[in-house]
């Protein structure tokens, strides 16, 4: 009998239509394969969304300065840094009363919200320095800590220059 003989009569028809040989996966071996899914899930689940969290906090960190470098140029301009009345939005629009306004200072003629979609706080003065500017974190308030943390960019220059010791 030839080879492809022999597999034509492995695969006989059962009476309810379907092939003898071709059952498919048992709901058993299905459930165990969601449960290992699952398990590998809740273990690297909370890992990627904790990397997802950090990386949200050094775009606030790299996006603030940006805003000192642009605000350094403004400076240069205008002889002044933007009072807070005129805020981050004077490194994108002229603004009344400074005549060699060299802008847009940031790219894209808009000034990016941080990376949870709520606006930076700008001061000038501010407490540290000739302004302030600082993002509430992901919890958009005042205060808070993990990355509900405020991040503020006197934070960043005293935390760069300690780790520079």
């Amino acid at each position: 009998m030839s080879k492809q003989g022999s597999i034509a009569l492995s695969k006989r028809v059962v009476p309810n239509g379907t092939r003898h040989g071709e059952q498919g996966f048992t709901l058993v071996e299905m459930l165990v394969v969601i449960a290992i899914i699952g398990l590998i899930m809740g273990l690297v689940g909370p890992r990627v969304l904790s990397y997802l969290s950090e990386s949200k906090v050094k775009a606030a960190r790299i996006q603030m300065q940006s805003f000192a470098s642009a605000l350094d140029l403004f400076s240069l301009d205008a002889g002044r840094y933007p009072s807070s009345s005129e805020g981050l939005a004077a490194l994108v629009q002229r603004t009344s009363g400074v005549s060699s306004w060299n802008g847009p200072y940031l790219k894209g003629g808009v000034v990016p919200n941080d990376p949870w979609s709520h606006p930076y706080i700008y001061r000038a003065p501010g407490e540290h320095g000739p302004y302030d500017i600082v993002s509430l974190g992901s919890d958009g308030q005042e205060g808070g800590s993990g990355t509900a943390q405020d991040i503020s960019l006197d934070k960043l220059t005293s935390n760069a220059s300690a780790s520079n010791e």
